[in-house]
């Protein structure tokens, strides 16, 4: 679920105590995939400012996760949901307790959270005996020193911390995402695209839109068949066959299922 008003109850108990000092190197992590972006993450968080829609319905891969790796444009993912955390990169840019987000920036910390209560982890701080935070990677923004100090304000305990925030939460996180090609029969374009299984059809032509700003002029079709575009590509019976490739051993690259747009000579649709 995402982000709740409990979860604010149990963090601000947590906070009053203190935490580990510990850290670690980050653990490496392997290149990121290159994926096809589109105008459609940008569209969609501005619907959802304006409540147009909700974030159950926005879905985001980790490759598109993974792109916004930047202080001035950062992604995280967590307990199945995807985060922008700009807002917070830019207004905190020069303290140094951003700096375990930022290592982690495009990359999902899920492992950072009680699944749940949606908090962070705590430990048992062996300096104190007292329950804290537990962050191996080092201490971060809205997370209390484990002693008292002179440079910290206590009255940050007052307001919500970042991971408790309702507002940065843009989407969900994919559970399994497919590639498919999409045919326009009219230019005899063919284009390789990552989308998310549970996306309905008008979500996928969202993302077809950085590629073809006039795809919703087009009729959708899947083996001559017109596509539902409220329904999901299983809904529409176009089967995820990937992992029955895997287990044969096959390349599932030569067999990516095709979507072919037929130009419905709408020019009123763009």
């Amino acid at each position: 679920m995402p982000p709740n008003d409990d979860r604010e109850v149990h963090t601000a108990e947590s906070n009053k105590s203190c935490i580990s000092e510990n850290s670690k190197l980050l653990q490496q992590f392997p290149e990121k995939a290159s994926a096809v972006t589109s105008t459609s993450a940008r569209n969609y968080k501005s619907l959802v400012a304006k409540k147009d829609i909700k974030v159950n319905e926005i879905f985001y891969s980790r490759n598109e996760v993974a792109l916004h790796n930047s202080p001035d444009d950062l992604w995280l993912s967590w307990l199945g949901y995807v985060y922008d955390l700009t807002e917070l990169s830019q207004e905190y840019n020069d303290d140094p307790l951003l700096t375990p987000i930022l290592r982690n920036a495009g990359t999902d910390i899920s492992h950072w959270f009680n699944p749940l209560t949606g908090d962070l982890k705590t430990h048992i701080n062996p300096l104190t005996g007292c329950e804290c935070p537990y962050t191996p990677e080092g201490r971060f923004l809205h997370v209390p020193p484990p002693l008292p100090r002179s440079d910290w304000n206590s009255s940050e305990l007052d307001q919500t911390p970042w991971w408790l925030e309702k507002s940065y939460c843009i989407g969900t996180l994919s559970k399994k995402t497919r590639f498919l090609k999409i045919i326009n029969t009219l230019t005899k374009d063919e284009h390789t695209i990552e989308v998310c299984s549970e996306e309905k059809i008008t979500a996928i032509q969202d993302r077809y839109t950085s590629l073809n700003a006039h795809a919703k002029g087009y009729m959708w079709k899947r083996l001559g068949v017109l596509l539902d575009m409220n329904a999901t590509l299983e809904q529409n019976g176009v089967v995820d066959s990937s992992n029955v490739f895997e287990e044969i051993g096959l390349s599932e690259d030569d067999w990516y299922p095709a979507i072919h747009l037929f130009f419905s000579d709408d020019l009123t649709v763009a």
